[in-house]
């Protein structure tokens, strides 16, 4: 199979795997959306062309959040694109605060093509609750997520200037939004 062929199969595969979820946003966009924008902005902004990269970034939360095995990813992605899925995966048995913290302790130990995957991952979030956040957030909410993303990202410095540089002007319009939010009329 050509690379090609492999990214449209992963996205096939990514797509009928996260069929029925939504994201968390008011608009409860497609969940496919966002695996495709991580890596759409891996390969636009961070200007990547490692298809494996790629691949991995479509298949980013199949074993995290749908039936998806890493043997199954194995069997037909290669070793590869499943190292850097599995590098990428939260522990769901844990607690989300463990998880959280978890993901701050371990991005610098990333492999350098994972950091460009966790990097657009949270650009991706990023723009979600800033563009279209979900209803149940307050303020304050955004705000920790946008925090807590900066500490994660703080350990994937280094591996993409581009990209880093697209998440520090989307932190920047993110407090702004909040900050306008905040302010009495």
């Amino acid at each position: 199979m050509n690379n090609i062929n492999k990214l449209i199969e992963a996205a096939s595969y990514a797509a009928r795997e996260h069929t029925g979820q939504t994201r968390k946003g008011e608009r409860a966009e497609p969940y496919i959306n966002h695996p495709l924008e991580v890596a759409n902005l891996i390969a636009s902004v961070g200007k990547v062309e490692d298809t494996d990269i790629l691949i991995a970034a479509i298949l980013h939360d199949t074993i995290e959040d749908t039936g998806s095995t890493a043997e199954e990813l194995t069997a037909m992605f290669g070793e590869r694109v499943t190292g850097f899925v599995l590098e990428v995966t939260d522990d769901k048995s844990l607690p989300k605060a463990e998880r959280k913290r978890l993901q701050i302790e371990h991005s610098p130990h990333l492999s350098h093509e994972a950091k460009h995957i966790k990097l657009a991952d949270k650009i991706s979030n990023i723009t979600d609750i800033t563009n279209s956040p979900p209803a149940d957030w307050s303020l304050d909410r955004r705000r920790e997520y946008v925090n807590w993303a900066v500490a994660v990202v703080a350990g994937l410095r280094g591996s993409n200037q581009e990209l880093e540089n697209h998440f520090d002007s989307l932190v920047l319009r993110a407090e702004t939004q909040f900050a306008e939010e905040s302010s009495p009329e």
